[in-house]
């Protein structure tokens, strides 16, 4: 049996990723703060704005349940505070999209290294984005947090050489995400402008497309040689 951990799991990228994993020889697990119930695969509502928690749960699990051919971590989970300046965000929503975006993923990665030492293939693909790789105004806890992930990903890759690390930007995808983004307010967020050009130029992927290019990347037999990578370069 494969094993798949996959955060972010009730909607959008995750629950496209999760629905697309649902397979006999897949134990498939999502985490999110709602069960999705057209998902037909094991649910843990968490919310990851309280990671110790996810973490601790995870650790629990994984030591009870053991002796799988693989076992694969999604960290897919992110907040997006209100589009803005960063001195005019609201303190318990900043805090939630860091913890959400990153102290989360960096939690579940250590449990996930350390309880599953004995599984021969082990992977940890972080969704990261193209923010974390150009600064966008408005967005700043959005941006450093995929830094975050990327960064995180090059010190596991050097850590632990035996496991695939990636850090995928997954292109742009259409979620509530882009919708928050495209309706903010101008003069808040400079780039507004430029996200609703994405949608009127139809350059948004759906979810199911963008899940589906991610799990082709997955399993690639070189997954892991690109530590920080771009679904639209692979």
């Amino acid at each position: 049996m494969h094993l798949y951990i996959v955060t972010g799991s009730s909607r959008g990228l995750g629950a496209a990723l999760v629905e697309q994993l649902i397979q006999p020889e897949h134990t498939v697990i999502g985490i999110a703060r709602r069960s999705n119930p057209a998902l037909k695969a094991e649910q843990w509502a968490l919310d990851l704005a309280e990671p110790l928690r996810a973490a601790e749960r995870l650790q629990a699990w994984l030591r009870a349940n053991n002796g799988w051919a693989s076992a694969t971590l999604i960290n897919n989970a992110a907040l997006l505070s209100a589009p803005g300046p960063l001195a005019a965000t609201d303190l318990a929503d900043l805090s939630a999209a860091l913890r959400v975006g990153l102290e989360a993923p960096t939690l579940l990665s250590r449990v996930f290294l350390a309880e599953t030492t004995s599984v021969p293939q082990r992977r940890i693909l972080n969704i990261s984005s193209g923010l974390g790789r150009r600064a966008m105004a408005g967005s700043a806890a959005y941006c450093a947090v995929k830094a975050g992930l990327d960064h995180l990903s090059r010190a596991l890759a050097l850590e632990e050489p035996a496991v695939g690390v990636v850090s995928l930007a997954p292109g742009v995808i259409d979620t509530d995400m882009q919708t928050r983004l495209r309706s903010a307010d101008p003069a808040r967020f400079p780039e507004q402008a430029r996200f609703q050009g994405l949608k009127q130029g139809g350059q948004l992927q759906t979810a199911e497309a963008t899940a589906a290019a991610v799990l082709r990347y997955l399993v690639k037999p070189d997954f892991g040689q690109n530590i920080v990578a771009d679904i639209r370069e692979a």
